[in-house]
C-alpha cells in the first residue's frame, strides 16, 4: 500500500487577520485533492486560532471538506482549559469527517516559548497523557508537535507502538536552527523505521521554511518555500526493512539499517526513566 501526503507550508495570517487562515485550509486541501493526496499535513497551529484573542471554528469546516474529498487532514490549533493556560493539540480527521484523534503536546513542561511571539501569545500547558498511534485506513499515524522530534524517546515510543508514519509540524520561527531541525526529521526516520514530516507557518516575507518528507533511505520532498510538498510512503518497502536483519552483501538492497528497531537491551536503559537531578 501506498500513502500519497500532501504536506502543505502555508504563507500564514495572525493577529486580527487569522480568520483567514480557514479559507487557504480550504483551497489547500482542493490543491492537495488535485494532486491525489490521501492525507494532508497542515503546520502546528494552522488554521488555528492558535492566538486566544480570534475565536472560530475551524475544525466543522475541515472536517466537512475532507469527508467531500475524502481526505485525511492534520490540523492545530489550541484547546482551553479551566487555569487559563491553553494545550497545543493536533486533530487527525479521517476521510469521513470524524476527528480520529487529537495529539495534546506533552514536553516540555511549560511554561514555554508562546507568549514570546505575538502570533501567538498564550500560556501553554503540556500534557501528561503519554503519545498514541492512531489507527487509519491508510495506516498507523503518530504525531508530535514542533520540537518535540528533538526528544528520541517520543518517536521511538511511537515507533514501537506500530507507528507507520510520525507527523511533527512546527510553528514557525525556526529561522537558525533550520540545518538541525531538518537533519532530526529525517534522522527519527531513519532510526525508527518510519516516514516523517514537519512544515511550518511562515509568517514573514523572507522567511525559510522547514518543510521536508523523509523516508528511512532517503529524503523524499524539501523546501524552503511556501507550496505543497508531495511525496508518496511505500508501506511494503516500510515492512521489507523492519523485518529484514543487516547482512553484509554487496551490494546492499536497502540504503539504510534495516531492522534497527529490535536493536533494543531495555535492561541497559535505566537512566531512560529516571529524572535529572
Amino acid at each position: 500500500m501506498t500513502i500519497r501526503l500532501a504536506a502543505v507550508q502555508p504563507r500564514s495570517h495572525f493577529a486580527a487577520d487569522e480568520a483567514e487562515n480557514l479559507d487557504d485550509a480550504l483551497r489547500w486541501l482542493d490543491r492537495a485533492h488535485a494532486h491525489g493526496a490521501d492525507l494532508v499535513l497542515f503546520p502546528e497551529g494552522y488554521p488555528g486560532p492558535t492566538n486566544p484573542a480570534n475565536d472560530y471554528d475551524a475544525l466543522t469546516p475541515l472536517s466537512h471538506k475532507a469527508r467531500s474529498l475524502g481526505l485525511h487532514v492534520v490540523a492545530g490549533g489550541l484547546e482551553a482549559r479551566d487555569d487559563g493556560r491553553h494545550h497545543v493539540v493536533l486533530h487527525l480527521i479521517d476521510d469521513t469527517g470524524a476527528v480520529a484523534g487529537t495529539y495534546r503536546r506533552t514536553s516540555p513542561v511549560g511554561p514555554y516559548i508562546y507568549r514570546d511571539i505575538d502570533a501567538w501569545n498564550f500560556d501553554y500547558a503540556e500534557s501528561d497523557a503519554e503519545p498514541v498511534v492512531f489507527d487509519t485506513r491508510l495506516g498507523r499515524i503518530g504525531l508530535l508537535v514542533c520540537s518535540e522530534v528533538y526528544i528520541p524517546e517520543l518517536a521511538r515510543g511511537l515507533a514501537l507502538g506500530g507507528a507507520d508514519v510520525i507527523l511533527c509540524p512546527a510553528g514557525g520561527a525556526i529561522n537558525e536552527l533550520l540545518a538541525t531541525w531538518r537533519t532530526i526529521v529525517w534522522a527519527r526516520a531513519i532510526e525508527n523505521l518510519v516516514y516523517t514530516a514537519a512544515v511550518q507557518n511562515l509568517y514573514d516575507d523572507d522567511e525559510e521554511g522547514v518543510g521536508i518528507v523523509a523516508a528511512p533511505e532517503r529524503v523524499l520532498a524539501e523546501s524552503p518555500h511556501e507550496g505543497l510538498l508531495v511525496a508518496d510512503l511505500d508501506l511494503e518497502r516500510l515492512a521489507f526493512l523492519r523485518e529484514r536483519e543487516e547482512r553484509i552483501e554487496l551490494p546492499k538492497p536497502y540504503s539504510t539499517i534495516p531492522g534497527v528497531v529490535r536493536w533494543r537491551r531495555p535492561s541497559l536503559y535505566g537512566g531512560l526513566v529516571s529524572e535529572l537531578e
